[in-house]
């Protein structure tokens, strides 16, 4: 790990759902380095127990600080819900953050009278991360909470875009749902603009850009920016390095040239 302000940013999710909150923190960021570490070969963390997800989530930063990195972003929602508190004192003093509090954050300020429906994998809305975010940000805000096992496995196929998906996506929304829907999983925004087509009354809020605010927030207030004109991007992945490059670009929103494959 490193605390000058050169070093990379790290940050770590189960697949490539979390390149969504490294696209977000490159635009706020644009002069820090990154290395994005996806776990590919453990995917999905949402149908592991909290034990397993804590380990896997410990291995996958330590790997992270091995490689001097002054910040860790825990992009993973599963990983942020069950594992945060572990990853942050196992680290200690490196700065970790994690995706669900930004996220509740901004549900709670935009949502009205009907409350927020929590998009989220199985694992995220049992371990009730969410929920009790909401609640500390609203102590009255109705919430509710339904998981959405199949969306994971069609966002890192790569399928986002026909019948299927439209049908799947109808039927994990229930019918007089809230207005406000927060995506409580970082693959789930790629399915984003088909939502607001399909619900157009809904407010859909994910926590890419308020995490990537937090986070320039917080090292600015550190001292640990990199004040430079353009940083790079270094893509780790524990397999299929060849699928990560080129359905990862689908979440990126650009092209990923290489992927280094590694053992954690």
């Amino acid at each position: 790990m490193s605390s000058t302000a050169r070093a990379p940013i790290g940050i770590f999710d189960s697949g490539m759902g979390g390149l969504t909150v490294l696209a977000a923190l490159r635009d706020a960021l644009p002069g820090e380095d990154f290395i994005y570490l996806g776990d590919t070969a453990r995917l999905p963390y949402g149908t592991k127990t909290p034990a397993t997800v804590q380990r896997y989530a410990l291995q996958a930063t330590a790997a992270l600080a091995a490689r001097g990195v002054k910040a860790v972003v825990v992009a993973c929602n599963t990983a942020s819900g069950l594992a945060l508190d572990e990853v942050a004192q196992h680290h200690a003093p490196l700065p970790v953050y994690g995706v669900v509090l930004p996220g509740a954050s901004e549900a709670a300020a935009v949502a009205d009278a009907t409350g927020v429906l929590v998009l989220a994998t199985e694992s995220t809305v049992k371990g009730g991360a969410y929920q009790r975010a909401l609640l500390a940000a609203n102590g009255r805000l109705k919430i509710h909470a339904h998981a959405c096992p199949l969306w994971v496995t069609l966002a890192e196929t790569g399928s986002q875009s026909n019948a299927l998906v439209d049908t799947i996506l109808r039927h994990d929304i229930p019918t007089g749902h809230p207005r406000t829907v927060l995506l409580g999983c970082t693959h789930f925004p790629v399915f984003r603009r088909q939502l607001e087509e399909i619900f157009p009354a809904t407010c859909f809020v994910d926590s890419a850009s308020t995490t990537a605010s937090w986070v320039a927030a917080d090292l600015a207030q550190r001292r640990l920016l990199n004040q430079r004109d353009a940083g790079q991007v270094t893509f780790l992945a524990t397999d299929g390095v060849e699928r990560f490059r080129r359905v990862g670009g689908h979440f990126l929103g650009q092209e990923i040239r290489a992927v280094e494959l590694v053992d954690l």
